[in-house]
């Protein structure tokens, strides 16, 4: 499909899969499923007490929205040593190039609808894993 017809698309949504820094993507709309050709929206899960590593996206800016969960810290800054709390309800916002972990703070799933301004399924993605070990 391409984004450029003349028509929109209902999306039964991808099959999920674990992205490189660690969180479970369930692609809606995006490059692979409608040909999306500037927007990602879809689901995004990070598992009961569990983080994604440190990573940035060079080129993109990313939002979420925590529909459920309990507690989620987000760390952000070049030593990741700025630090806030969302809770379900709460938007979250990532500016390009700002390094980044999410770390599931609660006993249940949390689960986001996130969008980003790179309509591929796996973006491109720098791994920070020298920062890794500043959030635990």
């Amino acid at each position: 499909m391409v984004a450029t017809s003349k028509h929109g698309s209902v999306v039964q949504g991808a099959e999920s899969y674990v992205s490189k820094q660690g969180s479970v993507y369930a692609p809606g709309i995006s490059a692979e499923t409608v040909g999306s050709e500037v927007v990602f929206l879809g689901i995004v899960t990070l598992p009961p007490e569990g983080r994604t590593r440190a990573h940035l996206h060079r080129y993109h800016e990313s939002a979420f929205y925590l529909m459920s969960g309990e507690e989620v810290e987000l760390c952000t800054g070049d030593r990741l040593e700025h630090r806030e709390i969302a809770r379900p309800g709460d938007f979250l916002f990532i500016p390009a190039n700002v390094p980044h972990v999410a770390v599931n703070r609660g006993k249940t799933p949390a689960v986001f609808v996130g969008v980003r301004n790179e309509p591929t399924a796996q973006e491109s993605v720098v791994m920070l894993p020298e920062l890794d070990e500043l959030v635990p």
